[in-house]
């Protein structure tokens, strides 16, 4: 019976964790994937297929507006600015149509990297507000994070003196 709890323990532990991954991995395939695609495209046209794929789910999921911080609005959490970018660049690809020379072609799709992707320290990164995966909820998965971290950790603890015969 006592490592059953240790075992529970250790479970609600790392479903917590499995919850934050999983909704990492949804935005990516449905949002940021396809925004790098619309930053790798060589086309205007595959851009702005790419990109509309990634705004259709922002909006779906109403991630247009409100920042992904709990403590402190940081400009570089702030999803309405993303979001206006974002759109801006579907609407500058839009207007390119026949009569658009290649250069001009050529300097939009430069133009929409430099929005999607930041170029930093470590080398190349999308541009996307930090906890974007966990909004609008992002105290409630803070909390719950902390939660299954010292949850985790007394799992542990628990089933190791059980193991050892000190409890």
């Amino acid at each position: 019976m006592k490592a059953l709890i240790g075992i529970v323990l250790l479970i609600l532990a790392l479903s917590i964790f499995g919850v934050v991954i999983v909704r990492s991995i949804q935005l990516r395939q449905n949002c940021t994937g396809y925004l790098k695609r619309a930053a790798d495209a060589n086309t205007v046209e595959n851009a702005k297929e790419q990109l509309s794929i990634a705004i259709s789910y922002l909006e779906a999921h109403n991630l247009i507006s409100g920042y992904t911080s709990v403590l402190w609005k940081t400009p570089d959490e702030d999803i309405g600015f993303w979001y206006n970018n974002l759109k801006t660049s579907y609407e500058e690809l839009s207007k390119v149509d026949s009569t658009t020379s290649a250069l001009e072609k050529s300097n939009i799709l430069m133009k929409l990297r430099e929005t999607l992707i930041d170029n930093g320290e470590k080398g190349d990164s999308m541009t996307i507000p930090n906890g974007l995966s966990r909004y609008p909820h992002n105290l409630l998965f803070g909390v719950l994070m902390w939660i299954g971290f010292f949850v985790l950790i007394g799992g542990i603890i628990w089933i190791v003196m059980i193991s050892t015969g000190d409890f």
